[in-house]
């Protein structure tokens, strides 16, 4: 929804507005990007219903805009899920905190949170479909490209990594000897030791020794993955090229999956506990503090 034009010059202002106080209070990239987002269509709502200042909503149009967003069709074609529903209504929630503080407009949401299943809004991988996106990025023609999308692979599904733990690991965290990746930057400044198998730690070892040479450096940058420039990747550079390889594949089923870099660590986990691994070495595997979090995935397991 992110294409509709606004016509009001109130609303787009709001929006800048609204955009620039999350990016300086510090929200992570997704969220400085997709609430203005939520909120545009939010505005576009009210010019199609000629309610052209912020201070004339009332609860009631809010209430008619959610019953809009339960009965039109995602991208895609299918109906909003619970899940991005509630994702709508916490950008409304922030959007009203935002009035409040710098406008002086008062919003009335009289909104209730969707009751969903947490195992509800993770989707993965299949088997097949994993192996899917290997045989892409195998298959692509350049070579920077081709195993910068391996690397991804391996870093996020091969290896269960979280999006900033991949883009944290530096070329030295790799031990070749014992087949090890070392994460240092885990959640909760917490470190681990994952294991790679022989295909995996040779796509790296290509990589560091072949393809990451052909990048220029900054300062002797140690990160593994770098971007064009030299510098560090961004972690929102990590989901960009995943959607972009996804959409490389032209598996019409995988690309309606909305498959992002922590789908792939769910992937992995559920791959992994439907293969027969102890459910306490997926914990140490993914780096859960409790095993609650990790038993999880035996819920997933009838989505292969």
């Amino acid at each position: 929804m992110k294409k509709l034009k606004l016509e009001n010059p109130s609303y787009r202002a709001l929006l800048v507005n609204f955009s620039e106080w999350l990016d300086v209070l510090g929200y992570v990239e997704d969220t400085v990007y997709s609430f203005p987002i939520f909120i545009q269509e939010f505005f576009y709502w009210l010019e199609q219903h000629h309610i052209l200042r912020i201070d004339q909503v009332h609860s009631e149009h809010i209430k008619e805009y959610y019953d809009y967003l339960k009965q039109r069709p995602n991208e895609r074609g299918g109906g909003l899920g619970k899940y991005h529903l509630n994702k709508h209504q916490t950008a409304l929630k922030k959007f009203k905190e935002y009035l409040q503080k710098h406008q002086s407009v008062k919003l009335t949401l009289g909104l209730r949170a969707e009751k969903i299943n947490r195992v509800e809004k993770l989707n993965i991988l299949t088997i097949e479909e994993a192996k899917e996106l290997f045989e892409t990025a195998r298959n692509q023609t350049y070579q920077k490209q081709k195993y910068r999308d391996l690397v991804l692979l391996v870093l996020l599904y091969s290896c269960g990594l979280r999006r900033g733990e991949a883009v944290a690991v530096n070329t030295q965290d790799i031990n070749y000897d014992v087949r090890q990746l070392h994460v240092k930057k885990g959640k909760n400044h917490k470190e681990r030791l994952i294991p790679i198998n022989t295909y995996n730690l040779r796509i790296l070892e290509d990589y560091v020794y072949d393809i990451r040479p052909m990048y220029p450096t900054i300062n002797g940058n140690e990160a593994l993955l770098i971007n064009q420039q030299g510098g560090r990747m961004r972690a929102a550079d990590v989901s960009k090229h995943l959607k972009k390889l996804i959409a490389t594949t032209e598996n019409n089923e995988l690309i309606d999956k909305n498959i992002t870099p922590h789908s792939l660590r769910h992937s992995i986990a559920t791959h992994l506990l439907y293969q027969g691994m102890d459910i306490e070495i997926i914990q140490q595997f993914l780096g859960h503090s409790h095993l609650e979090t990790t038993e999880i995935y035996t819920h997933l397991l009838h989505k292969l």
